[in-house]
């Protein structure tokens, strides 16, 4: 039979802690035996195509550096 989970206030003010902030992403919380025993914090970053600032920098940026367009074509 399954336990029933205790969250107290020091576990709810981690859980907090680790959401707030987060503009995307995720917040895991394990549970062992009915007990909280680890929180785990997923981050994701955005980034727009900011056409403003390739235009002002004379020239279309490259999506990949060099060096690393060529280990992608080994890839494929």
């Amino acid at each position: 039979m399954t336990k029933p989970l205790q969250v107290d206030e020091v576990w709810a003010e981690r859980i907090v802690d680790q959401v707030n902030g987060l503009e995307y992403g995720s917040v895991l919380v394990t549970v062992h035996a009915g007990r909280i025993v680890q929180i785990e914090r997923t981050e994701r970053k955005r980034f727009e195509n900011n056409s403003a600032a390739s235009a002002s920098a004379g020239s279309s940026p490259e999506p990949f550096p060099a060096h690393n367009q060529t280990k992608l074509k080994n890839l494929s």
